[in-house]
């Protein structure tokens, strides 16, 4: 069986990333990995939907046994991109979508190189500004420290293999499913496809 192909979202916060792939994730033959984190659970959140809701032990358990493909700790807590779940998901031939942050992304590609790199951009700072201030969840303070680090993220958005730009929400879905289509039909991948033509 052809396996599948890991894909490595990253993009800024206020970008539409979880938009966007909420409407490509509608595809069942994608495969969306749930990070693992030790954080307590919110209100509204979905153990298994959400996060993987862990404690610290069994956290750390995990990393002794090499079963994230990234990890990293943040204000008191971990967080990690579990690595079975998404191995097996592969190995059935299965897509699967990791929506990680910059950091979390290139230490997966030291142990993923076959990994496919895909930024999502917002079409511009001041518009991520616009979105950040729309929400009207974040003080002003806070509002100008994300788009200060979306700023350092996009100038990461060069180490990737593919960006997307979020200006129009339809637009930016086709490009993403495009490039998901064109990835599944790398020569490499499909060389049982090859011989069978050459065996007819």
């Amino acid at each position: 069986m052809k396996k599948g192909t890991l894909f490595v979202v990253s993009g800024p916060s206020g970008c539409g990333k979880g938009t966007v792939l909420k409407e490509v994730l509608q595809n069942p033959n994608l495969y969306f990995s749930v990070s693992a984190t030790t954080r307590e659970i919110r209100p509204g959140e979905v153990d298994g939907v959400s996060y993987r809701f862990m404690s610290d032990a069994q956290f750390e358990a995990m990393i002794a046994e090499d079963g994230f493909l990234e990890h990293a700790g943040y204000c008191g807590h971990y967080y990690g991109s579990p690595r079975k779940p998404v191995e097996e998901h592969l190995a059935m031939g299965q897509d699967v979508i990791l929506e990680i942050e910059v950091v979390g992304a290139m230490k997966v590609r030291e142990t993923r190189p076959d990994a496919v790199f895909l930024f999502i951009l917002p079409p511009s700072l001041t518009e991520l500004e616009r979105r950040l201030r729309k929400r009207g969840t974040e003080e002003e303070d806070v509002i100008q420290k994300r788009v200060a680090q979306a700023a350092r993220e996009i100038g990461c958005a060069k180490d990737y293999d593919y960006v997307v730009v979020n200006g129009e929400l339809s637009k930016a879905v086709e490009e993403v499913n495009a490039i998901l289509c064109a990835e599944s039909r790398r020569a490499q991948k499909n060389l049982e496809e090859i011989n069978e033509v050459l065996e007819k």
